[in-house]
């Protein structure tokens, strides 16, 4: 299943869907999908003429990432065994199918992620270029993988990942799935791809600062998510070796200035508010913690009514 998440792109999904393949070493059959964000222009007119399988529109604008999920769940209802991901402005080449669902195929992967090799992008500033990198650098070391592109949207999932993944962010499922994937064994990989012109600008964001305060929010709601324990500890190690720093001070100044342990009472005042604030901070972890092992088990659950609401297809993808 190839699946395209679109918002007025009456003009580009021509184009889109003529690059695509129409048939892969070891894939039975290529099924196409197109989700209308609650276009007001001919989208979905446009999609049904030229023929593709499905189209799911939303009466109104739910977001990027809510039609990415809501594609996900589509597809696994028609059967898909693998998850195609590719965007309608046709920025990605659609040859470059083949190579992103050969681990999968392979066994060697659960989800791939297409490279873009982002310095070879002529239509890309050099700030975007570095901004990229940056947020994929972070997203490394939030997720421990070794994504090069984790921003990118060119991507293939298989069944199981597909039914594993649950998208919140409302903003995009880039950084969310891949810090997620980690936390629920899903192995990635990464293939490099090759892209095509630009056809328009990015509608997902309005200029670069709006892009970097929301994927740094993105960040930091999802590591607060599935990492609340660790974020937690470390300010609360901050918050306690202040204190301590300011207890030492005390203890120094009141041993050798005897006549001065007045004149720096604040300091202990100050030491003992942080090292309160400290406990409670650390105690707020253990708190957060717990309940994020009861949302593992919840998301378990939901996992398993998934796997019984989309049953296996009839027919497997050709590992030969």
């Amino acid at each position: 299943m190839i699946q395209i998440p679109c918002l007025n792109e009456e003009k580009t999904l021509p184009g889109t869907l003529a690059d695509l393949p129409t048939s892969l070493p070891g894939i039975g059959s290529i099924e196409t999908l197109v989700i209308d964000d609650g276009s007001r222009d001919a989208t979905s007119a446009v999609a049904r003429s030229l023929g593709v399988t499905r189209v799911l529109r939303f009466p109104i604008r739910r977001g990027l990432a809510r039609a990415f999920a809501n594609g996900l769940m589509e597809s696994l209802a028609m059967g898909a065994d693998i998850v195609v991901n590719t965007d309608a402005d046709n920025q990605y080449r659609g040859d470059d199918i083949a190579a992103l669902v050969q681990p999968i195929l392979d066994g060697r992967a659960d989800m791939v992620i297409g490279d873009r090799q982002l310095d070879t992008i002529p239509h890309f500033s050099p700030l975007k270029k570095r901004l990229q990198k940056l947020g994929s650098l972070v997203v490394r070391l939030l997720s421990r993988t070794q994504v090069p592109d984790a921003t990118s949207g060119f991507r293939a999932y298989s069944r199981d990942a597909a039914l594993r993944l649950t998208v919140l962010s409302d903003f995009t499922y880039t950084l969310e799935t891949v810090i997620q994937a980690t936390q629920k064994s899903v192995h990635i990989a990464s293939v490099p791809i090759r892209t095509n012109a630009a056809t328009r600008e990015s509608r997902l964001f309005h200029g670069m600062p709006n892009y970097i305060v929301r994927s740094t929010g993105t960040m930091l709601r999802l590591t607060l998510l599935y990492r609340p324990l660790r974020v937690f500890l470390w300010i609360s190690a901050l918050l306690l070796a202040a204190s301590l720093g300011l207890f030492v001070r005390f203890f120094w100044i009141y041993v050798s200035h005897p006549g001065e342990q007045t004149g720096h009472v604040q300091s202990l005042v100050v030491a003992g508010a942080l090292g309160v604030m400290g406990f409670l901070v650390a105690s707020l972890g253990i708190v957060a913690d717990l309940t994020a092992m009861n949302r593992r088990l919840l998301e378990e659950i939901l996992t398993n009514s998934r796997t019984l609401r989309y049953p296996q297809s009839t027919h497997e993808p050709d590992r030969s």
